[in-house]
């Protein structure tokens, strides 16, 4: 794992480099004890730990930013930190006290703040938790001990802007139905499979799970639709991820005028849809990604004209130009932790 100061870090694959130093807090004896700030390293965890048998774990990713008058932001934290205690909770797992947890993201931000990019670059945080009682026979028991952990790494694009070629799986799921909400790793590895095999066969970036012929989202990121005027994509419920970047996007978007539409689409529609309108991932790392092919059933669909859709270009501009304080903050979104 490289660090800030190897030569060869700028610009690294995304979350290949960490900020120097962590924020620590452990869960015992049924309280919180307090943080403490730690060189970023390894940590001591049994063999027996909860998470390693029961996959007791869950985590979130947001940004800080560094803006031009020298400020460090971060956006959208406070949901972040909601939708982490209620991760914790639907795995039963120790939920963080909001502000112990929002004072350790402070602190780290704070003291890696030289590790902070220029734009287009930003800090990538990382809280994470995870049971840490030893006992291999806790399977129908929650973790009674856990560890929470904040990294930093500084980070660029993840997709860029080129276009995307997503492959559509119609037969898999991307998570359990009661899962898919929880940010945790198992989704993640649930689909890593099904991801590299599309990925060998068709050359495609992400997998569209859509089982049944209903849209999901992809492995890593919400899901979509765009053109003049409408933005559509899928309902919220137990099955995907509550994504905060998507909540962003929907939010800006009718402020700007657009008609959005949350509902269940399926593939044919979302296949006609394509032929003269544009469709993007979005998330933490992609931010708002343009697609320029779905793969259905070994047919590549051309979105518009296979490139980023100039549409898709103004909602990712205008959402990093507020997350970078371009623009003014008309939601609220962002909480300076270092000041110029």
């Amino acid at each position: 794992m490289q660090t800030p100061k190897d030569s060869a870090a700028a610009r690294a694959p995304f979350g290949t480099v960490l900020a120097p130093t962590m924020a620590v807090a452990r869960f015992q004896n049924g309280q919180w004890q307090p943080a403490e700030m730690r060189p970023t390293g390894a940590i001591e965890l049994h063999p027996a730990a909860h998470v390693l048998h029961y996959a007791s774990t869950c985590f979130e990713g947001f940004k800080a930013y560094r803006w031009a008058d020298g400020s460090i932001n971060l956006f959208r934290v406070d949901r972040h930190i909601e939708r982490m205690r209620q991760s914790a909770r639907s795995l039963i797992l120790p939920e963080p006290d909001a502000k112990q947890l929002a004072e350790m993201i402070h602190a780290t931000v704070r003291v890696n703040h030289e590790s902070v990019p220029e734009a287009p670059g930003a800090l990538y945080l990382r809280p994470v938790l995870f049971g840490t009682s030893p006992n291999i026979g806790a399977a129908g028991t929650p973790s009674e001990e856990a560890l929470l952990v904040v990294l930093a790494s500084p980070v660029w694009d993840y997709f860029g802007l080129k276009p995307l070629r997503i492959f559509v799986d119609d037969a898999h799921a991307r998570s359990a139905t009661l899962m898919g909400s929880v940010k945790t790793g198992g989704n993640y590895a649930a689909a890593l499979g099904p991801t590299l095999e599309a990925r060998r066969r068709y050359q495609s970036d992400q997998v569209l799970f859509a089982p049944g012929g209903e849209v999901q989202e992809t492995g890593a990121a919400n899901f979509v639709l765009i053109r003049k005027g409408k933005l559509l994509t899928r309902k919220l419920d137990s099955a995907i991820l509550h994504g905060v970047t998507r909540d962003s996007l929907l939010t800006l978007a009718k402020s700007e005028g657009y008609e959005v539409e949350e509902r269940a689409i399926d593939v044919r529609e979302m296949l006609d849809w394509v032929r003269d309108g544009e469709a993007a991932l979005s998330g933490t790392a992609a931010v708002l990604a343009g697609v320029g092919v779905l793969i259905h059933k070994g047919e590549e669909h051309r979105v518009g004209n296979g490139e980023v859709g100039e549409i898709t270009k103004t909602l990712r501009a205008a959402l990093v130009a507020m997350q970078r304080g371009e623009t003014p903050d008309r939601f609220g979104w962002s909480t300076p932790v270092v000041r110029p």
